[in-house]
């Protein structure tokens, strides 16, 4: 067993930083110190890539344009119109103010419809940042992770300011690197900080890769938990272990 945040991170060669996972069913903020996790800085959002899906299908079948979406879409092509055509805006409120300031896509499905997709595009993920738009009153992404760093030590959460990584399917939309980024900046101006995140072109598969790596330390035989120390302490003994 090992926490996915930690995986992430050490498929970016580092044990010790923030990991902001956005996944298919859940998204995960995770501090971690020296390999270790710290549950005081861990924070979890309910939106997450299935959620857009839904929100996508949504979007399309309210828009006055696509009449033919009546009938619902699959889940394989309301996730290959998401992962081809959709993209996080950098300013949401001026995109909205200014639709059709980026040009339409268009999609054909296997059973021959055509799909145009406008202010889709940037709406789709955009409940990342903002869980209002499926109606959660809960803070966005960037708020979590603002909130796991502010609930550590000054001095730690200085040092995981610069090794803040991101992991996750839900996080390969062109533009979500940059709107953490803005966004984080935007909540700790004044600081004296100024925030990079770091985002790997295969961070969609960030927590194998990390897995493969840290399994293949020499150390790793010390982390294992045997089935004795699982019937001695029970569950719990997980979150002392790892």
């Amino acid at each position: 067993v090992a926490n996915s945040g930690f995986l992430s991170l050490c498929a970016h060669g580092r044990v010790t930083g923030l990991a902001v996972e956005a996944g298919a069913a859940m998204s995960h903020v995770t501090s971690v110190c020296e390999g270790q996790t710290l549950r005081k800085g861990t924070r979890c959002l309910a939106v997450a890539g299935d959620h857009l899906s839904k929100h996508l299908q949504r979007l399309l079948r309210a828009s006055p344009a696509e009449p033919s979406l009546l009938r619902p879409l699959t889940k394989k092509v309301l996730t290959q119109l998401k992962e081809q055509y959709c993209y996080v805006s950098l300013d949401y409120e001026e995109e909205l103010r200014e639709e059709g300031s980026q040009p339409p896509a268009r999609f054909q499905t296997p059973d021959g419809r055509w799909i145009t997709l406008g202010k889709e595009r940037f709406c789709c993920p955009e409940p990342l940042f903002r869980p209002q738009l499926l109606q959660l009153s809960c803070p966005g992404l960037h708020q979590l992770a603002a909130h796991s760093l502010r609930a550590l030590p000054q001095h730690l959460s200085r040092h995981l300011l610069g090794n803040i990584v991101l992991a996750g399917g839900s996080s390969m939309f062109p533009g979500f690197p940059e709107r953490m980024c803005l966004e984080l900046n935007s909540l700790f101006r004044g600081a004296g900080v100024h925030i990079e995140v770091l985002a790997n072109p295969k961070r969609a598969t960030a927590a194998w890769a990390g897995g493969s790596m840290a399994a293949s330390l020499t150390s790793f035989r010390h982390s294992w938990m045997t089935r004795g120390e699982y019937q001695e302490h029970g569950p719990q003994y997980v979150h002392t272990k790892f």
